[in-house]
């Protein structure tokens, strides 16, 4: 945790005294740490290709990654496409040791003790046609999420402060149908569901998962909000990833929203959703634009504009803002040009102080790190300092 002075006035002194108080930085990165990102075209991609690349400790993207995260220096930070290794020494927390625990490029070592990881959709076979290609191929577009091999484009959070794995919540199980008013699709071109009933019955609402991480600090609980929802694109006029997106952005806009959210349930079958007064951050990529041409009405609304929700403070940059000639593109968030990650504090018991988005201009001598999409990824590493309020 970080330190702010702050000028306080007093009714017996003339003048002001400085005070320090302490600031949590939390981040979101899509690290896109997955098979295809490194495997030779002769490989059979998989978690085992992660694994050697982290047992490495010596693969130069990786460690950009590492040196980003080193200077930004986040206290918690979730990472998106980074592949789910249900062996932690041999995924996550071997990112840790061999690449964050190691100074790069001069940088002082970052360590997260605290780390939090669990099985996605992505790439779990299902018997079905989902994709209606006439072809049950179980992995891609027939996953319950789209993905070659299961735990693809997964999800780690890392923390320096102590997680309360008792109290965590994961949807990964949560059926599409199971939610009221649920966004059913249907094949334009015969009026029918995109779905029949039987696959309708079975199919997932969350592509990867979305996850409650209650986290410790200084005697507070802060809930971390994690998700990554799918692409609003890569389907057809039935725009069924569009409607989905839309979907999993709502499940989370129900679940910290007391009242709304009583009809999700856990993948251990149990009420889940936030009480009153709870204090939390959602973290992700979104794949929701909040402006420009990838923009969708009415989409990351629904988080943005929720009143338990304080989206007052939009992470900038100046790489951004150079990089593009829309003159909002420095709250751009990845190199194909959207707002695609989010870090968003709860209105209740938070106040976020200040945030960025890492990204160079191309003249700075750190450019080297996200120069092209093998310099780091293909998203940049967003963050918000924020104080705990009482």
């Amino acid at each position: 945790m970080k330190f702010i002075g702050l000028c306080l006035a007093s009714i017996f002194f003339a003048g002001c005294a400085e005070e320090q108080e302490p600031v949590l930085r939390v981040a979101t990165f899509n690290v896109s740490m997955e098979a295809n990102n490194y495997a030779e075209k002769s490989e059979i991609p998989g978690p085992q290709v992660l694994e050697a690349v982290l047992a490495s400790g010596d693969h130069p993207q990786v460690k950009n990654i590492a040196e980003i995260i080193q200077r930004v220096n986040p206290d918690i930070i979730l990472l998106n496409e980074f592949d789910y290794i249900s062996d932690v020494s041999k995924g996550v927390k071997k990112f840790v040791s061999a690449y964050l625990n190691v100074g790069q490029q001069g940088q002082k070592a970052v360590d997260y003790p605290y780390v939090y990881v669990s099985p996605v959709n992505t790439g779990e076979p299902t018997p079905f046609d989902l994709d209606n290609n006439g072809k049950e191929e179980g992995i891609g577009g027939d996953a319950y999420g789209y993905g070659l091999y299961p735990g693809q484009y997964g999800m780690a959070l890392l923390s320096k402060y102590p997680i309360d794995v008792s109290g965590v919540h994961t949807m990964t199980s949560f059926k599409w149908r199971d939610m009221p008013d649920a966004q059913r699709v249907f094949d334009p071109a015969t009026g029918q569901p995109w779905y029949d009933d039987t696959e309708w019955a079975t199919v997932r609402l969350s592509s990867k998962s979305h996850w409650d991480i209650p986290v410790k600090v200084d005697g507070k609980t802060v809930h971390i909000l994690a998700m990554h929802p799918t692409p609003p694109t890569f389907d057809g006029p039935e725009d069924r990833n569009g409607k989905r997106n839309s979907d999993e952005i709502r499940l989370m806009a129900d679940y910290l929203s007391p009242y709304k959210g009583q009809y999700i349930y856990d993948d251990n079958n149990k009420a889940a959703g936030l009480t009153q007064n709870s204090r939390f951050v959602l973290v992700g990529d979104f794949n929701a634009a909040d402006i420009g041409e990838k923009y969708r009405p009415g989409v990351i609304e629904q988080l943005t504009k929720n009143p338990l929700v304080n989206s007052s403070l939009i992470p900038e940059s100046e790489g951004g803002a150079v990089a593009f000639d829309e003159p909002y593109s420095s709250r751009y968030t990845a190199y194909w040009g959207a707002r695609a990650d989010y870090v968003l504090p709860s209105s209740y018991g938070i106040v976020p102080k200040k945030s960025g988005v890492f990204w160079p201009e191309p003249d700075e001598a750190l450019y080297r790190l996200i120069a092209d999409r093998k310099a780091s990824s293909d998203h940049r590493l967003v963050w918000v300092d924020m104080v705990l309020t009482n």
